[in-house]
């Protein structure tokens, strides 16, 4: 009788993508498991009079993404010209309080978001929202508002460490201000593929240059398969030790290089049916961005030449860059990467440099590991925040936190003296008129509710006397005088939009922020960015 011999060892069960990752595939792409997990953990609060819709539009595109809670305070009752302009109001709304129609409305486009508002009842003020009971992860707020208000929310800002951002909205056109808190630092700022390649031609080590050598030792003999196989990194390797050998260095000005790249286009063999070696073209387009002497990015020194504060001091973020700092000190360049880009090679001969690559750069997190745990707080720090950081050195940046201060300080004169400059030599430099002019109408209204032209041009005055002289100023000042506190939908759905985009880029540390300010022209359909 034969006996049946059962594997004990159960089988592996195949799950597929859950419902959630299903919903979420896109922007799971994007921002990862960890991005959406952020997301799902924030609350935001938006305070939201006047009309009040490139608010409602803002959390529209943080509801679709699944943001976790909002919350809307708005003391406004829903009327006639309210219908015109929000499309998350109908008619059944009208008499109610506006906060209440727009949660219920927003809430249909994902029932996995908690939405709330406020006030519930009469005797409630908005206020009582930020008196630290609720901790929210940020505050968006629309104009206009009143100055008391306005100082609240940044006080408030400042003291939970709470980033805020104003929205402003009217006619044709908008802007918004991002306010950090102190300083922001971005790991995962998302770099273009291309350009986190470091192969580290010019100083290789022994494992990669022993790789290199076994591949290219009998060039001349290999059959065509395997010499049309060689992959580019350890041909360029290969003919940097030749260049050496004869020349004494390795090629560093431009001119070397183009004879450097010169005399690995000849090593190619062109008696191959397809005339060529696909690998010896690789090699030739990748020796001008890959055989260069690494180069310390200035939005890293940046990093390395700050001192953090006693609170700072103490963040992972900050105890990680300082192992970093030490790593590059004593290595001058920074922790490897590890990735290789696709490349001509055989399977087998492409998964060992991988190996070898990925090698290199778990020895380089095992070093700052250790510098990271001799620090007293280093325990606390996770290993995969240190892979992370150490995979993106080459791309953190760090945002400088915008202080809280009134629309019009007093830097407001420099930075219009410099814009107007600009538009005087714009002619000749070919670039666009400033939109700063925009931002100085839109912020004269901030808390007004309807403005005319003489009271704009007032209230620009007091930081910029000569403002009524100025033609630009006054035709910005005129399209806000004329929207008269009204917004177009199509503008505002824009504007939220692109702020929407910037929430999530603060709420997940991915990507990076604009700096901190952007200005919208809705005529010319034109942006710009400006740190005020």
């Amino acid at each position: 009788m034969t006996e049946v011999i059962t594997d004990p060892t159960p089988p592996i069960l195949l799950h597929g993508p859950s419902d959630k990752e299903k919903k979420y595939d896109r922007q799971l792409r994007l921002w990862a498991a960890s991005g959406q997990q952020a997301l799902e953990d924030a609350h935001i609060l938006l305070i939201n009079p006047g009309s009040g819709t490139v608010g409602v539009e803002t959390l529209k595109n943080l509801v679709l993404p699944g943001i976790g809670k909002f919350t809307i305070a708005d003391e406004n009752i829903v009327e006639q010209v309210d219908l015109g302009v929000n499309f998350f109001l109908d008619e059944e709304c009208l008499g109610k309080p506006r906060s209440e129609c727009c949660v219920k409305l927003l809430q249909e486009l994902n029932p996995d978001v908690k939405g709330d508002w406020f006030p519930k009842h009469k005797d409630e003020e908005i206020e009582q929202l930020l008196d630290g009971t609720i901790k929210f992860t940020m505050i968006l707020y629309t104009a206009p508002l009143s100055r008391s208000r306005f100082e609240l929310i940044q006080n408030y800002g400042l003291k939970h460490t709470v980033p805020t951002i104003a929205v402003h909205s009217a006619g044709f056109y908008s802007y918004f201000r991002i306010y950090l808190p102190g300083n922001f630092p971005i790991v995962d700022t998302h770099p273009e593929s291309t350009a986190t390649t470091d192969l580290r031609l010019l100083s290789p080590w022994e494992e990669l240059s022993r790789f290199a050598a076994s591949l290219t030792e009998n060039l001349e003999i290999l059959s065509a398969h395997d010499h049309g196989h060689i992959p580019y990194v350890a041909l360029l390797l290969h003919y940097l030790v030749q260049w050496k050998k004869s020349h004494g260095s390795l090629p560093s000005t431009y001119k070397e290089k183009t004879a450097f790249r010169s005399t690995v286009a000849a090593g190619a063999r062109t008696d191959t049916p397809e005339g060529g070696e696909e690998n010896f073209d690789e090699a030739v387009a990748a020796v001008l961005k890959t055989i260069s002497s690494p180069s310390l990015p200035s939005a890293v020194r940046e990093v390395f030449d700050y001192t953090p504060n006693e609170m700072e001091s103490t963040s992972s973020f900050w105890i990680i860059a300082d192992a970093i700092k030490q790593f590059y000190k004593e290595h001058n360049a920074l922790p490897l990467p590890g990735s290789v880009p696709d490349m001509k090679a055989q399977s087998t001969v492409y998964v060992q440099l991988q190996n070898i690559y990925k090698a290199k750069a778990r020895q380089d997190v095992a070093e700052v590991l250790d510098t990271v745990r001799s620090h007293p707080k280093g325990n606390d720090v996770d290993v995969a925040e240190v892979e992370s950081f150490c995979k993106n050195a080459a791309f953190i940046k760090l945002i400088r936190g915008s202080e809280s201060s009134d629309v019009f300080d007093a830097d407001i004169k420099v930075l219009a003296d410099r814009e107007f400059e600009s538009d005087a030599n714009a002619s000749l430099t070919l670039m666009p008129l400033s939109l700063f002019p925009i931002y100085l109408s839109l912020s004269a209204t901030t808390f007004r509710p309807t403005s005319n032209l003489a009271d704009i041009i007032g209230t620009i005055k007091h930081a910029l006397p000569d403002a009524s002289s100025r033609p630009r100023v006054v035709e910005a000042a005129e399209e806000v005088a004329r929207a008269n506190g009204g917004e177009l939908h199509n503008i505002s759905a824009l504007t939220g939009g692109m702020v929407a985009q910037e929430v999530i880029k603060i709420i997940t540390k991915q990507y990076i922020p604009i700096d901190n300010t952007c200005i919208f022209d809705g005529i010319t359909s034109r942006t710009q960015v400006l740190r005020i």
